[in-house]
C-alpha cells in the first residue's frame, strides 16, 4: 500500500511539473547528450528520502543511474557530495526539481526532528509526531520523523483510538466515551484520552485508559497530573512544546511528547543538483 501511495505522489508531482512537456529542455534536447550531475549539500542536515529520489528518476527514465554515497539518517556536512545521477541529460533536467523537492522536504523534517530529539538525549521521553502533515504526504513525513530519531504516533484515524475534546464533549464525558468505545473496538486496541484539566485526568485514570494526553498543561500541572496518574497509564504531553523550551520537560515523569511542529513547521534544507560534464 505504501509503495502505491508513494508512486501516486511522484506521478502527481510529475504531471504537475512537466504536464504536456518541458518547454525549456525539449527546446534544446537535440544539443543534449549524456552527462553526470551531483547532489551537493549547501548546509549541514540529516539526509532523508534517497529511495524516493531514485524512484522519481526511475519513473521519468528507467535508464538513468542514480547512486548515493550516503544513506538516510546520516548527518551530512555542508559542501558534501551526497550522490550522483548519470544518463540522458534531458531526462535528468526534467526530474531535477521534483527530486529535490522531495529530498529537501524530507531531509528538513528529519533534521528538525533530530534537533528536538537531541534536546532530550539524556531522557527516556520519546518524541512523537502527529497527524499535522501535508495532505497526501503523511507516509513520507512520518518516515522522515523516524529517520530523524523520533517515533510515530498513529498513522491515521484507522489504527488507533484517541478521544479528543470534541469526542468527549459530544458524548458527554470521558467515562461515557471510554465505555462506548470499549464495546466497539477489539480488546487489543489501546485507548488514549486527551485531558484539559486535572479533573479530567482523574476521570481518565478511573476509566482505566492506556494513555493520558495532557493538553497544554504547564510544568506544575504536569507534575500534579503525574501524581494523580501514579503510573496507571502512560503520559503524553502535547501543546506549547518548542525547540526552545523542550529541555524544561526532560526531568518530568512522562513517557511521550507529541510535537506537531516536527512536520508542519519544518524548513526544507538546501540541496542543489549540479551538472558536472558529459559521459
Amino acid at each position: 500500500m505504501y509503495i502505491s501511495l508513494i508512486d501516486r505522489l511522484i506521478n502527481l508531482a510529475i504531471d504537475e511539473d512537466i504536464g504536456k512537456g518541458d518547454l525549456s529542455t525539449d527546446s534544446i534536447k537535440s544539443y543534449l547528450g549524456k552527462g553526470t550531475f551531483e547532489f551537493l549539500a549547501k548546509e549541514e542536515f540529516i539526509l532523508c528520502g534517497i529511495d524516493v529520489v531514485r524512484r522519481v528518476f526511475e519513473l521519468i527514465d528507467s535508464d538513468l543511474d542514480v547512486h548515493f554515497f550516503r544513506k538516510d539518517g546520516d548527518m551530512v556536512p555542508k559542501s558534501d557530495v551526497i550522490g550522483s545521477v548519470k544518463g540522458d541529460v534531458a531526462s535528468i533536467l526534467k526530474g531535477e526539481r521534483i527530486a529535490l523537492n522531495f529530498l529537501q522536504r524530507m531531509s528538513g523534517i528529519a533534521t528538525n526532528t533530530y534537533n528536538f530529539v537531541e534536546k532530550l538525549k539524556y531522557s527516556n521521553i520519546k518524541i512523537l509526531d502527529t497527524r499535522k502533515t501535508l495532505p497526501g504526504h503523511r507516509i513520507l513525513e512520518k518516515y522522515s520523523v523516524k529517520t530523524g530519531g523520533g517515533y510515530n504516533h498513529r498513522f491515521g484515524l484507522f489504527d488507533g483510538v484517541m478521544l479528543k475534546d470534541n469526542h468527549i464533549d459530544a458524548v458527554g464525558g470521558i467515562r461515557k466515551a471510554v465505555e462506548i468505545v470499549r464495546r466497539n473496538i477489539p480488546i487489543t486496541v489501546k485507548i488514549e484520552v486527551e485531558t484539559r484539566n486535572l479533573i479530567e485526568v482523574k476521570e481518565a485514570v478511573e476509566a482505566g485508559v492506556d494513555i493520558i494526553m495532557l493538553d497544554n498543561f504547564d510544568i506544575e500541572m504536569i507534575s500534579a497530573a503525574a501524581d494523580i496518574i501514579g503510573g496507571k497509564s502512560k503520559i503524553e504531553v502535547s501543546g506549547g512544546v518548542t525547540i526552545n523550551n523542550i529541555d524544561k520537560y526532560k526531568d518530568l515523569p512522562i513517557d511521550y511528547i507529541s510535537v506537531g511542529a516536527l512536520t508542519h513547521q519544518a524548513r526544507s534544507v538546501d540541496i542543489s543538483l549540479k551538472y558536472r560534464g558529459e559521459i
